[in-house]
């Protein structure tokens, strides 16, 4: 199963462009980039359901695990999480431009526990709900936590300060903030699903390709009538009071900091980080396609015995301190001018780069990177297993 930490290597590469690369053209329309519009959104879904499929793994797999087994793999993922969750509050104090996804990487771990006993038929139909149900209750909630007194809202990045003031910091967490919880359920059980799946046979990755790519060009479709064809963004346009506002941008980017209040027809976007249905449908789509494709490509590479994904694979499994550097070296250059000789193109080159080479040296000799080493002694302290290994 090399392919899952390809993909979670494509994640991390994806997930730096966004933060190194402007998503937005420096024009009055907002103009979207690129990358903004291959990556915004679904680079950090992929991290999600990718997360999903690893808990999935290593619970079972197939087979889920149950009785005094399942406990101790639940207590060892808590301890995981909040090793995780340190790292992320202790990243939240630092000056930078990036939404850091580890304090609710950590949440998502915790409020996925109590479904990983879990089957793959009931994990779909969970996911099925979850994907219905939480955008529309997220809806109706979210106004009554931004006009609280103080606003459920933090802001900014979740750091330590942030535990003194906890119905702030969970509102933000869980609804309000960047990666709104509630909603990104979706991504952890369409994971474990995926997980539960047979997932080294070879018509596994040909299925997840096939319907994920259905699944995600039918959720933009339908999202693009709705908006286009039924009126969906005049309305909106028109509720924003100003013809000038750059809605059509942001729904093709992402409408975090939009809000998405008032209308019922927010519900009917499919923009990266709207957290609708249809953006949790197809961005979850865009990650199965993405994990069916790398398990083939890593199904070739045992077939011609030769380990193409070496530096991708070995990468992602670095992703905490791959993602930790790359967020404090990102804190170095904040508000700062670039050295000289350097360019943007630079700056995101040099650190995939990087992130390849050293990626490739550490699954070359087995190694996991320091990170890596803690959250798996927490895991094996939580599961009794460091106890017996004294």
């Amino acid at each position: 199963l090399t392919g899952i930490d390809a993909a979670r290597g494509l994640a991390l590469l994806g997930m730096m462009a966004t933060h190194v690369f402007p998503t937005f053209e420096s024009d009055a329309q907002l103009t979207p980039t690129w990358v903004g519009l291959v990556f915004s959104g679904r680079a950090s879904a992929l991290f999600a359901v990718l997360a999903g499929i690893g808990l999935a793994l290593s619970t079972g797999k197939q087979q889920p695990l149950h009785g005094p087994q399942l406990w101790a793999a639940r207590r060892g993922i808590a301890l995981r999480a909040l090793v995780i969750g340190a790292v992320g509050l202790s990243l939240g104090g630092l000056e930078v431009n990036i939404a850091i996804i580890l304090v609710h990487y950590a949440v998502l771990f915790l409020c996925v526990l109590p479904f990983l006993g879990l089957d793959v038929k009931h994990l779909l139909v969970l996911a099925a709900g979850w994907v219905l149900v939480s955008p529309a209750v997220a809806f109706l909630l979210r106004p009554w936590l931004l006009t609280a007194e103080p606003p459920l809202q933090l802001g900014h990045n979740p750091m330590w300060e942030d535990l003194t003031t906890p119905s702030v910091l969970l509102g933000d967490l869980f609804l309000t903030g960047y990666y709104p919880v509630f909603q990104w359920m979706t991504y952890l059980l369409v994971g474990l699903a995926i997980g539960r799946l047979a997932l080294t046979s070879a018509a596994v990755p040909v299925l997840l390709m096939a319907v994920g790519a259905a699944v995600a060009v039918l959720a933009k479709w339908f999202s693009v009538v709705m908006m286009e064809d039924w009126g969906g963004r005049a309305a909106l346009q028109e509720q924003l009071g100003d013809p000038d506002y750059p809605l059509t941008s942001l729904l093709q980017v992402n409408l975090v900091g939009v809000d998405q209040s008032g209308s019922a027809w927010w519900l009917a976007s499919s923009a990266p980080h709207s957290g609708t249905t249809l953006d949790l449908l197809h961005t979850s789509g865009v990650a199965a396609a993405v994990v069916g494709l790398c398990l083939l490509l890593g199904r070739l590479a045992d077939w011609v015995q030769l380990d193409l994904l070496l530096p991708l694979r070995g990468a992602g499994a670095l992703t905490l301190s791959l993602y930790t550097a790359h967020v404090c070296l990102m804190a170095s250059l904040h508000d700062r001018p670039l050295p000289a000789g350097w360019s943007v193109d630079g700056v995101f080159w040099a650190q995939a780069v990087a992130a390849l080479v050293i990626g490739g040296i550490f699954a070359a000799q087995s190694w996991r990177g320091p990170l890596e080493w803690a959250g798996h002694g927490a895991n094996q302290l939580g599961r009794g297993r460091w106890a017996r290994q004294r």
